[in-house]
């Protein structure tokens, strides 16, 4: 591994940090009502909650938090579905929808209002060739917005459950939803919108552009008649024509907008179909880094605000450690992985020089060569030259480390073991920083596991920041961790072994395996990211995984409201001599040896049929 990679993944740490750390302290601000811009905003505020027809001052416990939570999520499906189903008739036609596309097929639909309610954005459609602007703006950008502050609210909530003392309240979901939105996110996607337009990332309302290409490209296809069949000729075969393309048709729209709160919000669906591959989403190596940086940026934050208002700003160094530590290692083993490359094109190469020198070359130098060789620039399939392997591999794996999915290379066309990268990481519940809100408490959710082993381990008193881990945390917990391994282990069963989830596997073997294990993976943990190799735009894929992202979002918020709940109910106690630290080196340790054993122990016989019986399969084939 070159200084070069190892000197830009030290950069993009320091730069989050000093970006983080401020951040952290401004949402502590914010959510206690104490920061600047909320007095400032007070009119505006106030105006928000009287045509809601909202309380601010009076909190709600666990239950109604989480009913609202429910509720409100629900009412998003309703009004997503409806709009792209009826997409052709919205008003503006002409400015908003100027392609003129027609609605949505139902099934796709249902999967896209989800997948973004959900804060998934998994995209089982073209957005370039699907959606009209109003679409892309009034409804998948106001998701956008909605859905991530959802996540951030429920994790306020479970703060709150730690930091208050015999309360029966752990805020109010209407303010914290209304803050989150005018304070934090739109101010940030302000900023980020100008930064990425400053790149060339496009912001218009023009309609597509027929454009002369550089060079004009020549293909044969078959003849059609007016009713769509080929035309066939006396022996039955379909006749051919010549075709020559001198022209193509360039999408425009308001990308810079969707894109930074696609990424601040780590929502992750591309207004193009290439997502942030595209010139036009993604055009330059330091938009590349403004959009890593806008991914982790957040649930990084987040960890400091869990210090602050916790009156422990070591707790909030601890967690954010074990996500650095765990984020470093993934980043440093993704880009080995892919500038090592393919083996099987070393021993190609080396039979090519063999050939032309007429030399023979024998076993045992083969393979000291090939060791030595591998793929001369690593494996540059499915990467885009402008950002090159360092950069696509810190994307990969900030995307499905921050619960993002947005991506700018094919992971489909990564190594094998490339691939289980980004895999494992979400399979881990997405807690290496995760999506924003939803990163903090499923890390929490680990350190009370780890709290409760530990303290049963060495006969030390279960606590977690002055609030005891009883029996229902440890069930609701539970609930939590084995959730997301159900929805993807049997939703992976169930698409292997129907005729309906196989039609859609391009590649049979070990990695048509990968893949659907990817797309439920992703789903279930509401990452959204994809190995493109799976056909899911069909009824069975639509509807499985819409399953899966529902219930991998909201079946494990409800369990941390109930927690939230219950801690908020409790006294908070005093350090004692039998407490446990969770502010030190070894509880980090102990709280990333939970997250790993029990990812480990979960999915490694599925990743042994995927992305590791394939590079066994790689290696043998060149031996």
């Amino acid at each position: 591994m070159s200084a070069n990679a190892v000197g830009q993944g030290i950069a993009l740490i320091a730069l989050l940090l000093g970006l983080a750390w401020p951040l952290g302290r401004y949402i502590t601000g914010v959510m206690n009502g104490s920061a600047w811009v909320v007095r400032v905003g007070a009119p505006l505020e106030r105006g928000v909650y009287w045509l809601a027809g909202v309380d601010p001052e009076r909190e709600m416990g666990a239950k109604h938090y989480a009913f609202a939570v429910l509720l409100f999520n629900v009412l998003g499906v309703v009004v997503l579905y409806s709009l792209l189903r009826l997409q052709a008739y919205l008003p503006w036609q002409n400015a908003l929808n100027p392609q003129q596309f027609a609605g949505m097929r139902a099934d796709t639909a249902l999967n896209t209002a989800v997948s973004f309610v959900t804060n998934t954005n998994w995209q089982a459609y073209s957005g370039e060739s699907t959606l009209s602007y109003a679409l892309q703006m009034l409804g998948l950008t106001v998701q956008n917005f909605l859905s991530a502050a959802t996540g951030i609210a429920v994790a306020i909530a479970l703060i709150r459950g730690l930091a208050r003392h015999s309360s029966g309240a752990i805020g109010h979901f209407w303010v914290d939803l209304t803050r989150i939105t005018l304070y934090i996110l739109l101010p940030l996607s302000m900023i980020v919108s100008v930064i990425l337009m400053s790149q060339g990332v496009i912001q218009n309302f023009s309609a597509y552009k027929t454009m002369p290409v550089l060079q004009s490209t020549t293909y044969e296809q078959p003849r059609m008649q007016a009713n769509g069949q080929a035309v066939l000729d006396k022996k039955g075969k379909a006749v051919q024509e010549t075709v020559s393309v001198q022209t193509q048709t360039v999408p425009m729209g308001p990308v810079a907008s969707q894109e930074a709160i696609k990424m601040l919000g780590t929502n992750g669906g591309g207004f193009f179909n290439a997502n942030s591959a595209h010139p036009f989403e993604n055009p330059t190596p330091l938009s590349n880094l403004v959009q890593i940086l806008a991914m982790l940026l957040i649930p990084a934050a987040l960890c400091f605000v869990f210090g602050r208002m916790v009156g422990d700003k070591r707790q909030g160094w601890a967690v954010f450690a074990a996500m650095g530590i765990a984020f470093s290692v993934a980043c440093l083993a993704q880009i080995r992985l892919e500038q090592s490359g393919n083996p099987n094109f070393a021993h190609l190469g080396i039979d090519q020089r063999a050939q032309a020198t007429e030399a023979p070359i024998d076993a045992h130098t083969r393979t000291a060569q090939a060791d030595s060789v591998w793929q001369a620039g690593g494996n540059m399939e499915g990467k885009e030259t402008r950002f090159g392997i360092v950069q696509s591999a810190l994307f990969s794996i900030a995307t499905t480390s921050a619960s993002c999915g947005a991506v700018n290379t094919m992971h489909d066309s990564l190594t094998p073991l490339g691939g289980m990268v980004p895999l494992l990481l979400m399979q881990l519940g997405e807690v290496i920083f995760g999506g924003t809100g939803s990163g903090l408490y499923g890390m929490l959710v680990f350190a009370l596991l780890a709290v409760f082993v530990a303290g049963l381990m060495i006969g030390r008193t279960p606590e977690y920041v002055g609030k005891k881990i009883e029996a229902f945390e440890i069930k609701m917990l539970s609930l939590v961790i084995l959730l997301t391994p159900f929805l993807v282990l049997v939703g992976s069963s169930i698409a292997v072994l129907t005729a309906a989830g196989a039609a859609g596997v391009a590649n049979p073997g070990p990695h048509g395996f990968s893949e659907i294990l990817y797309a439920l993976t992703s789903t279930a943990n509401n990452n959204g990211s994809a190995f493109a190799g799976l056909s899911v735009n069909t009824p069975f894929y639509n509807s499985l995984l819409a399953f899966a992202m529902w219930l991998g979002r909201f079946g494990t918020i409800i369990p941390i409201l109930a927690i939230a709940g219950s801690l908020a109910a409790k006294k908070r106690l005093s350090a004692s001599v039998g407490s446990m630290p969770t502010h030190g080196p070894l509880f980090v340790l102990l709280l990333l040896g939970t997250v790993l054993l029990v990812g480990a122990l979960t999915y490694l016989p599925s990743l042994a049929l995927g992305p590791i019986a394939e590079t066994v399969i790689q290696v043998a084939a060149v031996k």
